[in-house]
């Protein structure tokens, strides 16, 4: 139960919002125009029949004229609602939602759908961006030496260009901003739905607002009394364990921290190209940042595999992926939520963890007060989804953590990582079929997972198919060879008579092989296996190549040969050095 400071505080919020939202609800029945609204166009793409606009609210609702903040909607209407309206909002802190307006639609397409930003977003206004942060980690990672005080530096500048009161973007005030939109756009009740850090301000907002709430979904549920940064290392391992590849995540780790790797990839502000340095406590954060991608899970048991085994080049996906990504949050909001409501609560064990690292650095510099408990409890019915391997924490600790909520039915959902909703139709259908009926049974087997994982052995690990996505010209040794191949068939057969044997048997040799490389890549179901490596049939049937090529080379230099038997010798020379010094 919340403590007596936070029962006042609850109380206080639900008084103050119901005083600011009044007026503006008595306003906009008699005139049909909402006040403390601002139309404004929406932002990135939407399904028709939304409109967007602004929230009007005060920065701090416990300070005396406090500047107005604009926090970014989209409200997507239907003629005949079936039910209470749904609202979303995205993670992070700091990550935008507007653009996951159809998702959320059709999950919910016979009701209004309203998606709200984060106060301070990319969407709202004013806009808490902090592209220091994202240059200070990356010094970090490319720089060397001891006490290298990039990260120190870069939220020293950040917060000194911020002149916005960070103490009005926490938790708590974003929670109010929910409870005070449902009361300004008239809504007597709707459904909350959260992910990620979202289910906590979700939670809280369904705390405040009791009579507003019809029920609520808790995606990747975090709990207020879940210390992330302290357990962060412990739920990375237990993803691993999860997936099955433990001892090669110990492995990789113990390797890459006695001798970090070298990648190159490109600036996400300036695109310009730069090498970062990661050691495996690097690695392994990298690792659960990416999970959220459903094109990076399902490789990770390979991938992990390959790491342990030193294949180091096998992570310039992640690489590049996490480089393009660290644009995707605003950074400033990030910060002043994590540092207001969730640092203080750890005991920082260790900052191994780059995450770790750079927001305990940002924090200590920051100095931002605690927020104190919130204790959040709500008595409406409530789906918490939790993925198999979520990184953040444990999907055992988060039905733990649900056993607490007095209304609320736990469902883990097989082979997703972070974000249910995101990567599983099962869970899509599960989310719709609760907010018609909570008492509703699953619809479908939540044990079944989306995607088949790679395991290891079941491709060659080579980043070669990652290489030929960005430049497919890397794969012209290949197509020489295949047709050169077919000329020899067919010279070899009209020439077999007159010594053209060994081109006919050339030829046959890499018409196989490359027959064989096509059908073995054309039966694989799920091409996300490529970005770590090939079918292992093509390993095993480059003996085919080679035989190709030892057969060109000696009909090429055989007394009286056509000087143009040269040419498949040489393309054979060349494509088995490209075949075994790179694919393979």
């Amino acid at each position: 139960m919340p403590g007596w400071k936070t029962a006042v505080s609850l109380i206080a919020a639900s008084v103050t919002l119901m005083g600011l939202s009044a007026p503006a609800l008595a306003g906009a029945r008699e005139s049909g125009v909402r006040e403390g609204v601002e139309e404004h166009p929406c932002p990135a793409p939407v399904p028709a029949g939304t409109t967007c606009g602004y929230l009007l609210v005060p920065e701090r609702r416990d300070a005396y004229r406090s500047d107005t903040v604009r926090v970014g909607f989209a409200v997507r209407r239907v003629d005949s609602p079936a039910g209470p309206p749904v609202v979303f909002t995205n993670g992070g802190p700091g990550m935008s939602s507007i653009q996951l307006t159809g998702t959320i639609a059709a999950i919910a397409p016979d009701r209004d759908v309203v998606v709200m930003e984060q106060r301070g977003g990319a969407f709202s206004e004013p806009r808490l961006e902090c592209p220091e942060i994202v240059t200070g980690a990356l010094k970090e990672l490319t720089s060397t030496g001891p006490a290298k005080g990039d990260m120190a530096l870069a939220a020293r500048a950040c917060r000194a260009r911020l002149t916005s009161d960070l103490r009005g973007f926490r938790t708590q005030e974003i929670a109010a901003d929910v409870v005070e939109l449902r009361r300004t756009l008239g809504y007597d009740k709707w459904s909350l739905f959260g992910v990620g850090y979202s289910t906590r301000m979700m939670l809280l907002a369904a705390a405040m607002d009791p009579e507003g709430t019809a029920s609520v979904v808790l995606d990747s549920y975090l709990p207020e009394s879940y210390a992330v940064y302290d357990e962060a290392p412990a739920a990375l391992r237990s993803m691993a364990d999860r997936l099955g590849v433990a001892g090669r995540y110990d492995q990789m780790v113990r390797n890459l921290n006695a001798e970090p790797v070298s990648l190159a990839t490109r600036d996400p502000l300036t695109r310009a190209r730069v090498e970062v340095s990661l050691s495996g406590d690097d690695v392994a954060t990298l690792l659960a940042e990416s999970v959220s991608d459903p094109e990076v899970l399902p490789i990770l048991p390979a991938l992990i595999d390959g790491l342990a085994d030193g294949q180091t080049d096998l992570l310039s996906p992640l690489v590049d992926a996490a480089a393009a990504t660290m644009t995707g949050r605003e950074w400033g909001l990030y910060y002043s939520v994590q540092c207001q409501d969730e640092w203080p609560s750890n005991q920082i064990r260790s900052r191994a963890l780059f995450t770790v690292f750079n927001d305990a650095t940002t924090c200590a510099e920051w100095r931002l007060p605690a927020s104190g408990e919130e204790g959040a409890l709500t008595q409406s019915p409530v789906l918490v989804l939790a993925g198999q391997y979520d990184p953040a924490i444990p999907a055992e600790k988060v039905r733990t953590a649900s056993e607490k909520l007095p209304a609320a039915r736990f469902q883990e959902f097989a082979g997703v990582g972070y974000g249910v909703f995101e990567v599983s139709d099962c869970g899509r259908k599960t989310i719709g079929a609760f907010l018609a009926d909570p008492a509703a049974p699953a619809p479908c087997d939540p044990a079944k997972a989306p995607r088949a994982l790679v395991e290891p052995g079941d491709v060659h690990l080579t980043p070669a198919g990652y290489t030929t996505t960005g430049f497919p010209w890397a794969v012209a040794p290949l197509g020489a060879f295949a047709l050169l191949s077919l000329f020899q068939v067919a010279g070899g057969a009209i020439t077999v008579r007159r010594g053209g044997l060994l081109t006919l048997l050339a030829g046959l040799a890499g018409a196989a092989f490359c027959a064989v490389a096509a059908w073995s890549v054309w039966a694989v179901s799920d091409r996300v296996a490529f970005t770590v490596g090939i079918p292992p049939i093509i390993f095993w049937a480059s003996l085919l190549p080679i035989a190709a090529t030892c057969l060109s080379v000696v009909a090429a230099f055989r007394d009286r040969a056509p000087g143009v038997l040269i040419l498949p010798a040489a393309t054979g020379l060349i494509f088995t050095a490209w075949l075994i010094g790179w694919v393979l």
